[in-house]
């Protein structure tokens, strides 16, 4: 069966206009005949790539500027307090040195005409599912990895749109910039991790590819940094070893690569050779649900350690509750003054949502941790996480000598029905309150 004159046309395409989505075949050219765009992307297998890594441009940032035209041509940052840190700045604030995960009080000195919002997660949470509705409209095959990105996989997309997967998202960074009032940076591979540095590499409001025949030559002078899973740990060890480019990886073979770095070896190797056979995943679960609260004073005092710590948990097993999953182990973190980072980890007997069962624990790891030292932070997380079983879900039988934990399930189902009846702050835990002063 020949294939249909529409699908060939478009697989024939080497050039896709930016703004009217337009498909070009033939020399490059400096303008799009259809509108007279001069953004044009050209890439000789764009007619081939299927496989797209899409980034709201600072999303929290653009969200408060769409929602305040004001603020337009000022520096925002989007962070809490004066000890907190940054959660986005935009991009004018960044020509100041402002980045993500920055403490407040350096961006502060970095940037002192800037804007500082404090983030308002709900309202992101709504644009980022209008952003998912917009996406699942050219694919059902969206890989969520946070509230602001996403892989898409458009294999098989063309007959059903008219377009290959090049001008289908040409056509949905319009729909977002002009129905949502923000903007987006798509990298197009074939591939998840080579469309992921797709889109690192034209920001903000930007379009790359990156395909399989220019592949290898394009990485080996790229330090090994831009491999995803290497983070400071191991680039400091590969660069112990000489290794700081990706291309010294690519001469190395897989064997030798493994026998010295590990299962994290065969990462090293493949992706260094830009191969990934991850499909794009449409359920990925959270493998953790964590809370965390960084302090306007440094705390020392174990009892007040103890009284935010329990918030943390009882906001946790909240959380766990409404997405019908519990965990097998809790983490404990904490910050020092001086910003250095402890976790502390701990097995449970059984899977547990509950917010009693899970400050048993961190108590006991926070008991071992609470010397004098001043803390600035302190958060916990439930992990391990997968659906309740039957008895699990059921509250059980009590007497006299029964083991407290099921109580706490009675408890807990209780306090839930309160606040889900009158709201979260109906009722609370005596432990919760701070002592009253004398």
């Amino acid at each position: 069966m020949t294939e249909p004159a529409r699908t060939r046309r478009i697989r024939g395409i080497s050039g896709v206009c930016r703004d009217c989505a337009a498909g070009f075949t033939g020399p490059v050219i400096g303008r799009c005949t259809n509108c007279n765009s001069p953004r044009l992307v050209w890439h000789d297998e764009i007619d081939r790539l299927t496989v797209a890594h899409l980034d709201c441009d600072a999303f929290y940032a653009a969200v408060e500027k769409r929602d305040n035209p004001e603020l337009a041509n000022r520096p925002v940052i989007i962070g809490g307090g004066q000890r907190g840190v940054v959660a986005t700045a935009c991009y004018i604030a960044r020509t100041y040195g402002v980045h993500s995960a920055q403490p407040m009080f350096k961006a502060r000195q970095a940037c002192p005409d800037a804007v500082i919002i404090s983030p308002d997660m709900a309202k992101y949470s709504a644009v980022s599912g209008q952003v998912r509705q917009l996406m699942e409209s050219w694919t059902p095959l969206i890989q969520p990895l946070s509230i602001d990105e996403a892989f898409l996989d458009l294999s098989g997309t063309e007959r059903l749109h008219g377009k290959c997967a090049a001008q289908s998202l040409v056509t949905l960074a319009t729909q977002i910039e002009q129905q949502l009032g923000i903007t987006v940076s798509i990298g197009l591979s074939y591939n998840k991790s080579m469309a992921k540095l797709a889109s690192e590499l034209d920001k903000p409001r930007g379009f790359a590819c990156l395909g399989q025949q220019e592949i290898i030559p394009f990485l080996a002078d790229k330090p090994v940094s831009w491999i995803w899973g290497v983070g400071k740990a191991t680039r400091a060890r590969l660069y112990k070893d000489g290794i700081t480019h990706i291309g010294q990886l690519q001469q190395r073979s897989e064997s030798d690569l493994v026998a010295h770095y590990g299962k994290f070896g065969y990462r090293l190797y493949r992706f260094s050779r830009g191969e990934d056979s991850r499909p794009v995943e449409t359920r990925r679960q959270a493998k953790s649900i964590s809370a965390e609260t960084t302090f306007a004073t440094d705390i020392s005092d174990p009892a007040h350690l103890e009284r935010r710590l329990w918030q943390l948990c009882e906001k946790v097993s909240h959380r766990a509750k409404a997405a019908g999953q519990c965990g097998t182990g809790v983490t404990l973190k904490l910050k020092t003054k001086d910003f250095r980072i402890r976790t502390r980890s701990a097995q449970l007997s059984a899977p547990s949502n509950l917010a009693a069962e899970v400050f048993q624990h961190a108590q006991r790891l926070l008991a071992q941790e609470t010397t004098g030292t001043a803390f600035r932070l302190i958060g916990i997380g439930l992990t391990g996480l997968e659906q309740p079983g039957a008895a699990q879900q059921q509250p059980q039988q009590q007497t006299l000598l029964s083991d407290p934990a099921p109580r706490h399930h009675v408890v807990e189902q209780a306090l839930d029905a309160v606040r889900g009846k009158f709201g979260p702050h109906a009722i609370d835990k005596g432990r919760g309150f701070a002592p009253k002063q004398k």
